[in-house]
């Protein structure tokens, strides 16, 4: 059986209840679970330093298999139903929302795990460039050594 997966890198803003009742249409009555995470864009990059806009850029084609990648793990740990993966990229505000992920399976366990470790992953490998813009001028970001941390406790080597 293929588990449907839906992976998008778009600028557009995205609506969290919408993508959770057409998962429900695929779904049918298949899943007893669905676990999703919303990221937001903060205000502060760290105490004292404000952030005006997060700008990421992306290549296309790349940035979606490298996050194709990440899921196929997912799916190979877990036995998920549905998958998906929406990404924003251009300029965002702060409380704009940047990540969504959404999980489906038969039990909560492997949705959470699964979602989790989505997230984990999409912090370390996914190909993106980000940019914080503040008062203070311009900086480029990468993954944080907690991000880092956080992928290699999964353990699959692959952070």
């Amino acid at each position: 059986m293929s588990v449907p997966v839906d992976i998008r890198v778009e600028t557009r803003d995205f609506d969290p209840g919408a993508e959770l009742a057409a998962a429900r249409r695929r779904l049918g009555g298949a899943a007893g679970a669905v676990a999703t995470f919303i990221g937001l864009v903060r205000d502060r990059a760290a105490p004292g330093q404000p952030v005006a806009t997060l700008h990421l850029e992306h290549y296309p084609g790349m940035t979606e298999n490298s996050i194709r990648a990440i899921v196929d793990r997912a799916l190979s740990r877990w036995p998920l139903l549905d998958v998906v993966v929406v990404h924003r990229v251009g300029d965002l505000a702060p409380s704009e929302q940047i990540v969504f992920v959404q999980v489906a399976s038969a039990h909560r366990a492997a949705a959470f795990a699964a979602c989790e470790f989505l997230m984990d992953f999409l912090k370390t490998d996914a190909v993106f460039w980000k940019r914080e813009d503040s008062p203070d001028g311009r900086r480029w970001i990468e993954s944080t050594g907690d991000d880092c941390r956080r992928a290699e406790a999964w353990g699959d080597g692959n952070a």
